[in-house]
């Protein structure tokens, strides 16, 4: 047998190892005999990814961003995780999709270890069982179900269900890791095994032995001995072993593990128990914060609730293991929480020593909902005031501004493609520009917030009026693009919401620098909290799930940006577009003057942009004519490269190379080309290839535009006049949040007008609805009333 170690490429256990580890192999499981060890060695049939996992135990580590380093990881199963809601019986779908993440993580070259519940549970079913079968079972099942229901069964204790079902929770365990070729390994300890010396370092080499060999350990208190666990007994630094969790931690720091996830069946820690009116989960919780929290009772089984896991993490954390509690049995999360928690994505609570310097992202929310509940409050010519200031600090503090996005710049380069590097670069004029865009929204902010829309009359003194109010929080993610943040800064103050703003890296000192000075033009009306830069190390997806804090998200940045946040986002609308794909038709009574100088622009002028051309549809009667070689010439002098549309193709001899796909955003110096029979063509071929974004005609013949600009379902739609005309600041609206391409709410364009949403306010007199029943007093009138002007001067 020994022999077959060797051939394996494994050393035989050392034949002082624990008499109670039984290894689970392939499909049979055994005792560990000090002479003789049967194992097969084998891999998971999951791809194996080799993940950089060197580090130094010592400190735990810092955030959550750094978890995906850890190299040994202990789990904790609760029971409420282990074992069914009747607490008769395991979780089989939920413990499978927990088997499948650990052997994921184990053939990614981490040290994975299971400390599992659940022995309690199985051996109550299977007790449960026999004693059915003892109470004249035979008689019973003659007579039928109903009697065997009225049969009464006693309470089982659980020590007994405990030594009943230790054998069969392995069992399971070992033929769930057979399913990926992963070997796991049975261990039982007591209180004892870890106060004394000897037997603590015979549990250490054990574990370490297991671990070399690539083998899951299992662990798990021996309940079928188990003493109570004594009081106090784990003061003066030594945790005692009362229940899972507190093994768990024990374990984590003996074997000097880098990270611990407890799962349990709540979402993490509570500031007060979770189910009551004001429970905010804790993203993270840090020593000294247990004074801010109330613990609710225990689950519904297992020895230990809420404060028990806390303690156990607080007591590993200080022995250098970070530590993860997350909910284990919510079923659209169970299937990934565990690989989640390792990828460093924001699930549960995470437990840190290390403070961050400034407020969390869920504080920052909760700022921009009072700051902009406060900004909407104020008076109109205030809120103008705040923004006229703002356009002033951009051209005074213009040397200032110009040195940060130079950091930038030199930062950036080599690391971005140029059409980023241009939009990440600010200059003298750019800044005039972005001042002049900021007046023009203060001067329509006069108008905004509070405006009557319609007033009716009900009933006598009984009226109705609908107003424009606030969205409430937007998230505004950008990238590359520093001058958008005081356009929506502006625009956020304009309308009365708050704001958080979460930039690219490539722009953080522009970024650091322009929000100061927008929190220097709110302080003026002490509302400098409304507009909040997100600076931590949050992710975007992690920012998409605080539901509860943002009302509406604005993604500005590529069309893969739009994409990932579209899908991320939970219960958060979010306002946009995937994609810029933008048209030109040139139809057979296209102006030869007017072509080249509208494609020109269209494309060439700033190529990365959104409303930049990208497809360039050209009648059929047009080609080989002196206006499509002036075109073609056109877009060679301005190297722009030409993909052939199918039909343009079957045209040419020798075309260029032919399109991969017809629904294309470039982002580039390249360009589209393909042909179509008139305009209702143009048309459909728009609406099957299109985005929706900005879609224009060039022709002379004033009935073909209008019947382009009454059929085509775009945002914008356009007769003679360059694509990039669908810009805010062009439409006269100051800036823009974005361009959308939704149908609901704000299309194109969004301005001051998208980011407001309305209210209704009834004014009455004692007034019950029972008055206006068939046999009431009162009648309805629906009078529609004259909308008072405001003074706007």
């Amino acid at each position: 047998m020994l022999s077959q170690v060797y051939r394996c490429g494994f050393q035989p256990f050392n034949q002082h190892l624990l008499p109670w580890v039984q290894c689970t192999i392939v499909s049979r499981s055994h005792r560990i005999q000090p002479s003789v060890i049967r194992h097969v060695r084998s891999w998971s049939n999951i791809p194996f990814i080799t993940v950089p996992l060197s580090r130094t135990h010592g400190k735990s580590f810092a955030h959550r961003s750094e978890l995906k380093h850890a190299k040994r990881i202990v789990v904790k199963l609760g029971s409420a995780v282990v074992t069914r809601g009747d607490e008769c019986g395991l979780a089989l779908g939920r413990l499978a999709s927990i088997v499948e993440q650990v052997s994921v993580l184990q053939n990614q070259g981490r040290e994975m270890m299971l400390v599992t519940s659940g022995a309690v549970a199985f051996g109550k079913q299977r007790l449960r069982h026999e004693i059915l079968l003892s109470q004249s079972v035979r008689q019973a099942l003659h007579s039928g179900q109903n009697q065997l229901k009225e049969m009464a069964i006693p309470v089982l204790e659980a020590r007994a269900c405990a030594a009943a079902g230790q054998s069969g929770l392995m069992a399971l365990y070992e033929a769930m890791f057979t399913q990926y070729s992963i070997c796991a390994a049975q261990i039982l300890v007591t209180n004892l095994d870890f106060h004394d010396e000897q037997k603590r370092r015979n549990l250490n080499g054990t574990l370490h032995e297991l671990l070399r060999m690539n083998i899951v350990p299992i662990v798990n208190t021996n309940d079928a001995v188990v003493p109570p666990a004594e009081p106090n007994s784990d003061l003066q630094g030594v945790i005692s072993v009362k229940d899972n969790d507190s093994l768990a931690a024990r374990l984590a720091v003996e074997m000097k593990t880098d990270l611990l996830i407890v799962l349990s069946d709540v979402e993490g820690l509570f500031d007060s128990p979770p189910g009551s009116d004001d429970a905010k989960l804790i993203d993270i919780f840090y020593p000294g914060d247990q004074q801010s929290v109330t613990f609710g009772t225990k689950s519904r089984v297992g020895m230990g609730g809420m404060e028990a896991k806390v303690k156990a993490a607080l007591w590993a954390l200080q022995g250098g293991t970070s530590v993860v509690i997350a909910n284990g049995t919510h079923p659209k999360v169970s299937g990934h929480v565990i690989t989640d928690i390792v990828e460093g994505k924001k699930v549960g609570t995470f437990f840190s020593e290390v403070k961050p310097a400034g407020p969390t992202v869920e504080q920052q929310g909760e700022m921009a909902r009072s700051g902009g509940r406060m900004l909407a409050t104020l008076e109109p010519e205030q809120r103008a005031e705040i923004i006229h200031h703002l356009a002033d600090l951009l051209t005074d503090q213009r040397d200032e501004i110009l040195l940060a996005n130079k950091k930038d710049l030199e930062e950036a380069e080599g690391r971005l493609a140029a059409p980023l590097l241009k939009r990440l670069s600010l200059s003298t004029s750019k800044l005039n520009s972005l001042a002049i865009g900021l007046r023009q929204i203060a001067a329509s902010s006069q108008d905004s917030v509070g405006r009557v829309l319609r007033r009716t009359r009900i009933a006598k003194n009984l009226e109705l009026e609908q107003v424009t109010v606030p969205i409430g929080v937007l998230l505004v993610i950008f990238e590359s693009r520093p001058d958008c943040l005081p356009q929506v800064a502006a625009l956020a103050i304009a309308s009365g919401n708050g704001l958080l703003l979460k930039g690219g890296k490539e722009a953080a000192h522009s970024n650091r620098i322009l929000h100061l000075l927008t929190q220097e033009a709110l302080s003026i009306h002490g509302v400098k909290e409304a507009v909040q830069l997100v600076n931590t190390r949050e992710e975007v997806e992690d920012l998409c799930r605080l539901d509860k804090m943002i009302d509406l998200i604005i993604p500005r940045g590529s069309s893969q940006l739009v994409r990932d946040i579209q899908k991320a986002a939970k219960g958060i609308p979010v306002m946009g577009h995937s994609e810029g794909i933008c048209h030109m038709y040139v139809d057979s009574e296209a102006s030869v003057d007017k072509v080249t100088r509208l494609v020109r622009d269209s494309k060439c002028e700033y190529p990365a942009a959104c409303n930049a051309l990208e497809t360039l549809l050209i009648h059929r009667d047009l080609l080989r004519t002196p206006l499509f070689d002036q075109i073609i010439d056109m877009l060679r002098v301005e190297q722009v490269k030409i993909h052939a549309g199918p039909k343009f193709a079957s045209y040419l001899t020798f075309s260029p190379s032919e399109v991969k796909s017809l629904r294309t955003e470039y982002g580039d110096l390249e360009l589209c080309i393909e042909v179509v029979d008139n305009v209702q063509d143009a048309i459909d071929h728009i609406h099957k290839y299109g985005s929706s974004h900005t879609d224009v005609i060039i022709t002379e013949n004033e009935n073909t535009a209008e019947f382009f600009l009454q059929h085509v379902d775009s945002a914008c739609v356009f007769w003679n006049a360059s694509t990039r005309f669908s810009d805010g600041y062009r439409f006269g609206l100051g800036a823009e949040v974005g361009i959308s391409t939704s149908r609901i709410h704000a299309r194109g364009p969004v301005g001051l007008e998208g980011l407001l949403t309305t209210k209704w306010l009834l004014r009455g007199k004692d007034h019950v609805v029972s008055d206006f029943s068939e046999h009431g007093s009162l009648k309805y009138l629906h009078e529609n009333l004259p909308i008072p002007q405001r003074n706007t001067n």
